[in-house]
């Protein structure tokens, strides 16, 4: 990457913005390369730097840009790149540093259409800025009633050829008087979204790789005096046996090492390369320092210092400063107020972080946020003998999340398990999708605090959720993620993860030398939901290793037992070596995973351990918990997971019926009518549902009851009569419907009866009661889409009733949903079996049900402006399900969606 000798903050820090332009544009990204850049809208400002961008691009590419020699901008040409209105006409550049390398622009040429172009510099061509620029004018098009791009390329441009049919898109191309013409619709696709995705993972990983391996590695506040961050840094550097280039820094030194490290007084003034910056020096130092590691050419930063948001508002703003900064010079950040990072491949031993403790190389990768409890994390995986591969504490979080990690892990051959300390969730709908990714190729062990309390940790700048805490939970679910409570869990599973294979069904088989420990593991299999397979096998306390073996060889034969708990205490005349000898001798080779209580240990004892190239616990190793209760929680969180993996492929339906295009019209036409955003009436409610072919039985309302009788032989009698004030739909101590109204006699008594418990409203033009068709008789749910300003749209399912509402009995997932997840949702709420005939009753359409999941989902993913739609009174008959009752909210939306279509660092 070429930066200027002296690097300068970048210029848009200070650039005036001109009316109309969308803020909301900017983005930092990662290239292909997994450096960082900056995009953003062009501005009348960047005159100047569009035409010292223009000068440095080569002759061969300015004539596949304009199809003739064009050596030079015109003032004229100038003028009309930079002056755009941001809606028919919008030009995005990239830049990296002070210094555009390239720019994309689209211009209407019809009421849906859009011509697309890229200019990109030719030392920058191949770093993936073409496919970038793609999707976010695609995004921004659409976002301005454009659904089709089309180019004319030179058919030697094979580079701009290949941005178009590897965008994902369907791609057609005509060849017309020596040019290619290609068009093609911009809606994304499953394939276009999966392309991004793809391209999404290679980047970012390699982004973080480049922090995790680095041959060279400057500790910027250095220090020889003991007890110092920048000496503690120095020295488990040196002594965890890094073998690349390391460097100290210090401005205050005059020496020519210090610890017996090579010292400079500015990391300008090393006489070799340096991919990691180790920053640990003042806050107020930390951007002079940005701007020497961009000079020196640095790839990534670790800063240890402290002093950012986790202060309070001057805190935060110098955190954001610092990240914009460093990532317009391409470089990542791990921190601010980070513990540090580890990695223990071949070849890299890398120990950057604040803790002595070197963990032995292993399969287990670990994220977590708080340095103070990374310290504790490394020390209890050194004490249970358990290996790792990587671990980042990142601190404050403010660039490099759990996300980025996660990236990275999908693809790193080294890491086979992944843990994951989560105190905030700061893009959760990406959190979401890279989550399921990872953990559909490697278990996902994830602990996040504050659920309960929705507390956030100082420094960690996150959108507030309004949302349960069984959200966090359900999205757990829905990403195959195997959430946990407590650390000694998050360690407990991982040891089981680490060494065993998976279980191929709930059957578990027990092998004891100990009556009472026995009902313990039974009490613990029965509160998780495993099935006992057979009586178990309960040796008594003068069993010898013959009589286990004998019991352990049985329980592996059959074909019946999915899992194996073994339990051994240490009576009098039994030797452990023995026991352990022939456990080994009866698990290897077999694919039926095995945990134990062996002698208490909380570990992989030594006896059933299987050894690796590095002398650790391989791959078939037995691990060991101190109580059967551990052990067989862990072997229950195996099992979930397992059958997670095991889901038949789940798709998205496609709902041909579903007018997008109209609900985005009338979305739209609302907001002209409400600017501030409204509640529909319930016309508006019909309309917008039929766009997506959902139905709901009219309602009338009535202020009298001579009105009520009046519109009840309009419907043919067999109707309800019913209260519409919300705070009487939750009282249930007062029936709000009255049903089966046959006649006239029948309607005013029941009006008579309904306003002598709910009174008179007080606004007599307003109506306090409606008239509604009888539905047919059925269980009653509820089906809601919120618009979270922190996790997007979510879709919850429960049962009708206060005391589902009492017990927060509703499932949730995040939109798209697959024909898994809805299935999911209507099965896991614990009133579910009132859906699926109990005690007698007819079962309910479970598939009328799932229907409505997906048409909501839909809704709602497509919506954004449609903050709340609750179908509040659903009746699900064994045949169908009928609409009673809906309200929907459309406000402007503020504060877009975290996890876009285009690619951007959030």
């Amino acid at each position: 990457m070429t930066v200027p000798e002296q690097p300068q903050r970048p210029a848009q820090y200070a650039v005036e913005h001109p009316a109309g332009y969308p803020a909301e544009y900017e983005a930092d990204v990662v290239l292909r390369d997994g450096a960082t850049a900056h995009l953003r809208p062009i501005t009348p400002g960047d005159a100047e730097l569009l035409v010292s961008f223009y000068a440095r691009v080569s002759e061969q590419s300015k004539y596949y840009r304009f199809f003739a020699p064009y050596p030079q901008l015109s003032d004229r040409d100038v003028a009309r790149f930079t002056q755009v209105d941001y809606v028919d006409r919008l030009a995005l550049i990239v830049t990296v540093g002070d210094a555009m390398i390239g720019v994309g622009r689209y211009e209407r040429t019809g009421r849906r259409t859009a011509e697309v172009a890229f200019l990109i510099e030719d030392a920058h061509q191949g770093r993936g800025l073409g496919q970038l620029f793609l999707e976010h004018l695609a995004q921004s098009a659409r976002e301005h009633g454009i659904t089709r791009f089309i180019a004319e390329v030179l058919p030697d441009n094979r580079k701009m050829i290949t941005v178009f049919t590897e965008a994902g898109y369907k791609v057609a191309r005509e060849f017309e008087d020596g040019v290619i013409m290609v068009e093609f619709d911009i809606a994304p696709t499953d394939t276009s979204f999966g392309v991004m995705q793809a391209r999404e993972q290679r980047s970012e990983a390699l982004s973080i790789a480049r922090l995790l391996s680095p041959a060279g590695v400057a500790v910027i506040g250095a220090s020889r005096r003991a007890g110092t961050i920048g000496n503690a840094l120095l020295r488990n550097l040196r002594d965890g046996g890094f073998p690349g280039r390391l460097y100290a820094v210090n401005a205050d030194t005059q020496a020519d090492e210090i610890d017996g490290v090579p010292a400079y007084p500015t990391i300008r003034d090393v006489d070799g390369p340096v991919d990691l910056a180790v920053v640990a020096v003042r806050a107020e130092m930390v951007a002079d320092v940005i701007l020497d590691c961009a000079a020196k050419g640095v790839r990534g930063l670790v800063v240890v210092s402290s002093g950012f948001a986790e202060i309070g508002d001057e805190g935060r703003k110098r955190q954001r400063y610092l990240v914009g900064l460093a990532r317009s010079y391409g470089m990542r950040v791990i921190g601010p107020n980070a513990l540090g990072v580890i990695n223990t491949a071949a070849g890299v031993s890398l120990n950057a972080t604040l803790s002595p403790l070197m963990p032995s190389r292993g399969r287990v990768a670990f994220f977590c946020q708080s340095g103070a409890l990374g310290v504790s994390i490394l020390a209890d995986m050194v004490g249970r003998g358990l290996g790792l591969s990587s671990f980042v504490s990142a601190g404050n979080r403010a660039d490099v999340s759990g996300n980025d990690l996660m990236q990275y892990w999908y693809s790193d051959e080294a890491t086979e398990v992944v843990l994951l300390y989560l105190e905030s969730l700061g893009n959760p709908r990406k959190f979401s999708r890279v989550a399921r990714r990872l953990a559909g190729r490697k278990p996902v062990i994830a602990l996040k605090s504050g659920r309960a309390t929705q507390g956030v940790p100082l420094g960690h700048t996150v959108r507030r959720s309004t949302l349960p805490s069984a959200t966090v939970d359900s999205l757990f679910r829905q990403s195959g993620l195997i959430g946990v409570d407590t650390p000694g869990e998050l360690f407990d599973v991982a040891q089981l993860m680490a060494h065993q294979p998976l279980p191929k069904g709930r059957r578990v088989a027990i092998v004891s030398n100990s009556d009472a420990l026995t009902l313990l593991a039974l009490d613990s299999m029965a509160g998780c939901g495993l099935d006992v397979a057979g009586d178990p096998r309960t040796l008594n306390a003068e069993a010898t290793a013959a009589d286990f073996g004998g019991a352990l060889e049985e329980v592996f034969a059959d074909e019946r037992v999915d899992s194996i708990v073994v339990i051994f205490t240490p009576p009098v005349q039994s030797n452990g070596a023995e026991v352990a000898e022939v456990l080994a001798a009866a698990a290897a080779g077999s694919d039926k995973p095995v945990v134990s209580t062996f002698l208490a240990s909380r570990s992989v004892p030594a006896q059933l351990r299987v050894s690796d190239e590095q002398g650790g616990a391989a791959r078939g190793s037995i691990p060991s918990f101190s109580s059967p209760q551990y052990a067989v929680g862990a072997l229950a969180k195996a099992t979930q997971y397992a059958e997670w993996r095991r889901r038949a492929d789940s798709t998205i339906p496609e709902l041909p019926d579903v007018d997008t295009a109209g609900a985005e019209d009338f979305v739209a036409e609302f907001l002209q009518r409400h600017p501030a955003g409204a509640d529909l009436d319930d016309a508006d409610r019909q309309r917008l549902l039929s766009f997506y072919d959902i139905s709901v039985l009219p309602a009338f309302p009535v202020l009298s009851a001579d009105e009520a009788v009046a519109r009840a032989e309009d419907l043919g009698f067999e109707v309800i009569l019913k209260a519409t004030a919300e705070q009487w739909r939750m009282r249930p101590d007062l029936a709000d419907i009255w049903r089966h109204i046959h006649d006239e006699d029948d309607m005013r008594e029941a009006w008579a009866e309904m306003t002598r418990t709910f009174g008179v409203a007080a606004d007599p033009g307003r109506a306090q009661f409606v008239v509604q068709k009888m539905a047919p008789p059925g269980v009653p749910v509820v089906i809601s889409a919120l618009e979270d300003v922190a996790f997007g749209p979510v879709v919850s399912f429960g049962l009708s009733g206060v005391a589902t509402d009492l017990l927060g009995d509703r499932a949730y997932r995040m939109p798209p949903l697959t024909t898994v997840d809805a299935a999911e949702m209507v099965r896991e709420v614990r009133a579910a079996p009132l859906l699926f005939g109990y005690r007698g009753s007819d079962p309910a359409d479970i598939p009328a049900i799932e229907n409505l999941l997906h048409r909501v989902s839909r809704l709602t993913l497509e919506l954004e402006e449609v903050v709340r739609c609750d179908l509040r009174s659903v009746l699900v008959a064994a045949q169908g399900a009928t609409i009673l009752d809906t309200t929907i909210r459309i406000a402007p939306n503020e504060k877009p969606r975290q996890d876009t279509p285009a690619r951007r660092l959030t």
